[in-house]
């Protein structure tokens, strides 16, 4: 029987780690970007055409390498960074396996140019699919510039998986945010299609941030300091009316390593309870210090995800500083943020004031579980339902408050319909009641009008008396560039002002009194989460997130043809009964119900 098992061909082998690797231009990016700060740069250059499909192009000023290191550079788990496995546990570089540039010239065409400061002439190499082309030497400038072209040509199945320019080039800029936040003593400049999108000057972690996102980040930033003898934590965090309702900026660094973790994640939510709700997410830019002995950094291949010896403590010390930043800013007044010694262990934060007391929910059928203080008098019976009267704990009043309209009251042939807490709306059935929820009802509305207006391109724009400009992140402003016919098909009007400025000449109809940085931004958090490439699916995001923003809030005070109107037009819905996210729009209650409840 023949011999089954045999060693794959080093190109092989190569482009299977690639899929490993480079999943995307972006992974290139992220791996050269690494490889330029090992190097000891002061500056750095980052080149993109077509998002990184075409030309993904870094150029540093570092140390540069001799012939031999070039071309060895290349080959597979060869690295400078690590002798003998007991190195892994001290490392403090950003790369160490020596596979990126072996997967990256697998799969694309990479020319690399390279001189050392005291040598008078460098090195040219040129490799496509992992042969080696050309290796020369040249004349250059110190430092080292690779220039990887035609991603995936030979794979042509993995180019096709690639999505639009815009998304593409939103994960090569989360790419290069990642590496720029983390190292502000580093200049760094991007230029994507031959238009500078960044100049970062050398500077501190805040003058980083704000040169990144813009000046706003300037005054929604609480600087965080903590210190220990196991665990440095500093860097910013966002204050809670500033919070988006999908994820914004949120990043965390250790030892200049950007790294993802839900276990940090919860630790700072948990510092903005009672601040932020939970539907709604804060920033946070936060860099840890800590012995690298600590830390497994050897458990992914993107190195994004680590492991810690003693989680606990981590948490512990993360959350505490947060919740010590917001406090000493007068953001949370009530808690005392002197320093614990047992910080270590536990966060021990005692209250000055006694903790706000909890408003119930009423539903009709809870009126009976309620038992109440027995009443010396049946006098003042009326007052239960009379929203003016004043009590002495308005914030635990448990009456059912049912608010009548503001007009029209009693016309004969009016369906009768109340307003309970300006949130929900009663209307009259034959069989019983039934209870809609006001701004998802709302919600439901939009959301198929918007559908209907991505598909005909025909949304009506309330032109804006004086043009406002927005100021958007890079990131941002190119998403919106991918998606402005959608915009405009909603009502938007929209036009490039320079820089990353968009000026806004018309808002939707039906948004003309929001606030046009604050929709924008929200509708481009929602679109940075969308997973799916083809246009249905992103009419989808954008039809949700438009309706999600629009909605009328719990709160506001209905006219009686104001609910009539919401209730006609949810039932002339083709799913008028849950929201797009799949929550209920109404309740109905039965006679039946009713009457068992009140045992007839």
């Amino acid at each position: 029987m023949a011999d089954l098992i045999r060693l794959l061909p080093d190109h092989v082998a190569n482009q299977i780690a690639a899929g490993e690797v480079v999943q995307r231009p972006a992974s290139v990016v992220k791996e050269l970007l690494e490889n330029s700060v090992d190097s000891g740069a002061t500056r750095i250059i980052v080149v993109v055409k077509d998002a990184g499909r075409t030309l993904v192009q870094v150029t540093d000023d570092g140390r540069g390498m001799s012939p031999a290191d070039a071309r060895a550079s290349f080959e597979r788990h060869a690295t400078s960074k690590i002798r003998e496995a007991d190195d892994l546990s001290s490392l403090r570089t950003m790369g160490f396996r020596g596979e990126a540039l072996a997967s990256i010239a697998a799969i694309a065409q990479v020319e690399l140019r390279t001189r050392e400061h005291d040598e008078e002439l460098g090195t040219r190499v040129l490799i496509e699919g992992s042969k080696v082309r050309i290796q020369e030497p040249m004349a250059g400038a110190v430092g080292t510039t690779i220039a990887v072209r035609s991603l995936f040509y030979n794979v042509p199945a993995r180019r096709q998986f690639l999505k639009s320019d815009g998304v593409e080039l939103k994960h090569v800029l989360e790419e290069f945010h990642r590496v720029a936040l983390a190292h502000p003593e580093i200049a760094f400049q991007f230029v994507h299609n031959d238009q500078e999108e960044f100049h970062l000057p050398t500077g501190s972690e805040r003058q980083r941030i704000v040169h990144l996102f813009g000046r706003k980040y300037d005054e929604r930033l609480v600087p965080v300091e903590e210190s220990t003898e196991f665990l440095q934590v500093g860097g910013f965090v966002g204050k809670p009316e500033f919070a988006k309702r999908s994820r914004g900026e949120q990043y965390f660094f250790v030892n200049h390593r950007y790294i993802r973790s839900n276990y940090l994640d919860h630790a700072v939510r948990k510092a903005y309870d009672e601040l932020v709700s939970r539907e709604n997410y804060p920033s946070w830019f936060l860099f840890l210090e800590l012995d690298p002995a600590q830390i497994d950094i050897n458990i992914h291949p993107t190195k994004t995800e680590i492991k810690f010896r003693d989680d606990r403590t981590i948490y512990a010390i993360v959350h505490a500083a947060v919740r010590r930043a917001l406090g000493r800013f007068n953001i949370v007044p009530s808690l005392d943020f002197e320093p614990e010694p047992a910080i270590l262990t536990t966060y021990d934060g005692s209250r000055t004031e006694a903790a706000p007391l909890a408003v119930p929910t009423w539903r009709p059928q809870d009126l009976g579980a309620f038992n109440a203080p027995p009443r010396k008098s049946a006098e003042g019976w009326q007052q239960l339902f009379d929203v003016n009267t004043p009590t002495s704990a308005p914030e635990v009043d448990l009456a059912p408050r049912i608010m009548p309209s503001r007009e029209n009251e009693g016309m004969p042939g009016e369906r009768p319909v109340f307003q309970l807490h300006g949130t929900y709306i009663l209307a009259q059935l034959r069989s019983g009641f039934m209870v809609v929820d006001q701004q998802r009802a709302h919600e439901r509305i939009l959301y198929e009008r918007n559908l209907k207006l991505l598909e005909k391109g025909a949304g009506l724009s309330q032109t804006e008396l004086f043009p406002r400009h927005v100021e958007l992140s890079t990131t941002d402003l190119a998403l919106m560039e991918d998606v402005l016919p959608e915009l405009r098909s909603l009502g938007f009007d929209l036009e490039l002002f320079g820089g990353r400025t968009v000026q806004v000449n018309g808002m939707p109809a039906e948004a003309a009194e929001e606030d046009p940085t604050r929709l924008l931004e929200e509708l481009l958090e929602q679109l940075k989460n969308e997973r799916g490439t083809l246009r249905n699916e992103r009419h989808h995001v954008l039809a949700r997130s438009m309706a999600r923003s629009t909605a009328i809030r719990p709160g506001r005070v209905l006219t009686t043809t104001e609910m009539h109107d919401l209730i006609d037009r949810l039932f002339a819905c083709e799913m008028p009964y849950h929201t797009p996210a799949g929550k209920p729009t109404l309740i109905t209650y039965g006679l039946d119900e009713l009457n068992e409840r009140f045992e007839r």
